[in-house]
């Protein structure tokens, strides 16, 4: 048990740049943040490569290094890490694709990849079960899941051969860097067709089933009454299924208790964070979505977040939110967005806890630049607010102040072990 108990929470897609419409601030520069900004004020900040300089990192390899476990040492794809957390069985020698509904023009060139963001959960519903429905692969089966918006995952297993991860994705947004994803600034916008990355047996056929249930699968949605009827109201059909970040195997995560000799326990609802969570031993505590209504969905979680620290050593937050307006391009919805979390989640937080007696951080997955509207591999945001600390005089939480702090800039991997040693100081 740690002397300090500690309180980790990351903001999804934080991490910005300058935007000229916000008076050359980032839009966590201009967002009226009193309680983050408390936080800074009595602590220390710097910056943050998540995984390392250079990457532009995808949510799934993001996390896992800044939870102390090095991609290139543990990461398997998000596919299987997304399977697992929607609830699918992940067998060693399946094909696990992460998916977006998407729409597409009838030569698969990409209309929109998240179908306009507003397919709604039960129309996602009805799609996926008519896929899972009339789609038929050749000696193999599959599971395909809707999880929340225009997200998905899919597991195939072929009944005469273990396959293999080493498929190039089919959403040109992301690019293969080794065993992990990063997105591309600015990617292609025509569906890319399957294609092993080695060449053996288990790739070729893990490739030739997914160009199989591509085609399939666009069949089935071209024609379903549910984009029927998008169509008929000036809406985006959601008629294809993109598919990244293949695995062909869970990874093997050594228990955040075995790790660092404390329980943690997490609040996430994104089925990536959900599947990590649960592989590292952490304890689950339920909250509401923060997607239909922020407003509540923060203040819930700043509620559970209080009730879970009785009952843990550490919390590991994962708040979703500045993402979203960071891929749309939309400066003033983030900035509005992150004056919501301080206000609806920290600041029930700041004013319930002894800040002295808490180890505080907080930080991003990654950079989402409404400029690019992708993430990038600017580095994040990062502060931690503790006893065991000297203030340095930090103005407020932000970009520019932050590459000032006395953290300096650090790699992901190193984080939760700082955090540890505070704790026990």
């Amino acid at each position: 048990m740690t002397r300090r108990k500690i309180l980790y929470v990351v903001l999804d897609g934080l991490g910005d740049r300058p935007v000229a419409s916000l008076g050359g601030k980032t839009p966590l520069e201009a967002a009226d943040t009193p309680f983050m900004d408390e936080l800074a004020q009595k602590g220390e900040t710097g910056l943050m490569d998540t995984i390392g300089p250079g990457i532009a990192p995808e949510s799934d390899a993001a996390v896992m290094s800044i939870l102390g476990y090095e991609v290139e040492e543990y990461y398997t794809g998000r596919g299987p890490l997304e399977s697992f957390g929607a609830g699918l069985e992940v067998p060693e020698g399946c094909l696990a694709w992460r998916c977006n509904f998407a729409t597409v023009d009838e030569d698969w060139k990409i209309v929109d990849r998240r179908v306009g963001r507003n397919l709604a959960d039960e129309e996602a519903g009805e799609l996926a079960a008519a896929v899972q429905e009339q789609v038929e692969l050749p000696a193999a089966t599959f599971d395909f899941k809707h999880t929340l918006g225009h997200r998905a995952c899919l597991v195939i297993q072929s009944l005469q051969h273990r396959l293999s991860g080493d498929v190039d994705n089919c959403d040109p947004a992301y690019a293969r860097h080794g065993v992990f994803s990063v997105a591309l600034e600015n990617p292609g916008d025509r569906v890319v067709e399957a294609k092993p990355l080695k060449d053996s047996v288990s790739a070729r056929i893990g490739a030739e089933l997914t160009n199989d249930f591509m085609r399939q699968s666009y069949e089935v949605l071209e024609r379903h009454p549910v984009n029927q009827r998008r169509r008929a109201a000036n809406k985006m059909p959601g008629n294809f299924i993109l598919v990244r970040d293949a695995g062909d195997s869970l990874p093997r995560l050594p228990s955040f208790q075995q790790r660092y000799g404390t329980t943690f326990g997490s609040l996430v609802e994104m089925p990536v964070e959900v599947g990590i969570a649960r592989l590292t031993g952490m304890g689950e505590v339920p909250v509401m979505s923060t997607g239909a209504d922020p407003e509540r969905g923060f203040a819930d979680w700043a509620d559970k977040t209080l009730a879970g620290l009785d009952h843990f050593d550490g919390l590991y937050v994962h708040l979703k939110g500045p993402d979203v307006f960071g891929h749309d391009g939309d400066a003033q919805g983030k900035a509005r967005n992150i004056e919501l979390i301080d206000s609806r989640y920290f600041g029930p937080i700041v004013k319930a806890l002894t800040l002295p007696d808490f180890v505080i951080a907080v930080t991003a997955d990654h950079s989402t630049p409404c400029e690019i509207k992708a993430h990038s591999a600017d580095p994040v945001p990062l502060l931690i607010s503790s006893g065991g600390l000297e203030p340095e005089g930090a103005l407020q939480f932000g970009e520019s102040e932050c590459a000032k702090g006395q953290l300096g800039r650090r790699r992901g991997p190193e984080l939760v072990p700082k955090l540890i040693e505070l704790a026990n100081t």
